[in-house]
């Protein structure tokens, strides 16, 4: 390991944590098909332990790296620019896939659903109940994290704070809300193509809104130790970014398959 270099790029240093973070990730799998088949959650939580330990191994590296450290020169930040751009426009095609089965499905239903959408025994949940408070509460969060933004840049790290933590209890709420939504759905992801689109969309959908809270509560944290400055806080940026492609996607779910598909 050199402490100099004459390039303005970070090589990385070498770390365990993608290796202990790949075998956590099978232990999970692996230990998910253990629960379907055995119905024993050991193997299961084990992965999850797992996992949660390397995440927070591999992120206080990458902190320590940019905050104390300064390998996260002007450059290196671009890159990780252009890398957020570039998960984005794959996460744009993976919810594409899910809009794509979603309007096949509906606007040429088959003989097997009877013809009709939603099909017959489906009995859809209505949009202007749960759903449009959820998105009442996506849209109060996009504004509350960019008034934290706002505030970075400006130095105000106490009105940071204040919009951090509004926009992560609003995601918070947003997920107890659309729990209590599945629970009391009259139908289940087994049901007919309407209730594997649905489930399936909605449900990557709440996993993207958890982890853009983690991110969030990370951002946070960070924030909290005086990590960020009006000029060098790209790890909040990016999970502003985040935040706000997860609000746009819930507006399109919200507009195709709550109330068009409905």
């Amino acid at each position: 390991m050199t402490t100099h270099s004459n390039h303005p790029f970070h090589l990385v240093d070498y770390s365990p944590w993608p290796l202990t973070g790949a075998i956590g990730v099978m232990t999970l799998v692996t230990g998910m098909i253990k629960w379907f088949h055995n119905f024993n959650l050991n193997l299961f939580i084990l992965g999850y332990l797992i996992i949660l330990l390397t995440m927070f191994q591999s992120w206080r590296d990458i902190c320590w790296e940019g905050t104390f450290q300064g390998k996260h020169t002007i450059l290196v930040t671009k890159g990780l620019r252009w890398g957020m751009i570039l998960f984005f426009v794959s996460e744009v095609f993976f919810f594409l896939s899910f809009f794509w089965s979603f309007f096949h499905s509906s606007l040429s239903p088959n003989i097997e659903i009877g013809a009709i959408w939603p099909p017959m025994s489906i009995t859809p949940f209505n949009p202007f109940q749960v759903p449009l408070l959820n998105t009442i509460i996506l849209i109060s969060s996009g504004v509350t994290v960019t008034w934290a933004h706002h505030a970075l840049m400006e130095n105000n790290l106490s009105q940071t704070n204040q919009g951090l933590f509004i926009t992560i209890c609003l995601g918070i709420y947003f997920t107890i809300l659309q729990a209590y939504e599945y629970i009391e759905a009259s139908f289940t992801i087994a049901d007919s193509i309407y209730g594997s689109t649905f489930f399936m969309a909605t449900g990557f959908h709440g996993l993207h809104v958890m982890i853009g809270t983690m991110f969030l509560i990370i951002c946070f944290i960070r924030n909290l130790n005086n990590h960020f400055s009006n000029n060098h806080h790209f790890g909040f940026e990016a999970a502003a970014w985040y935040w706000h492609f997860v609000d746009v996607v819930w507006l399109f779910l919200y507009i195709s398959i709550y109330w068009w598909g409905n």
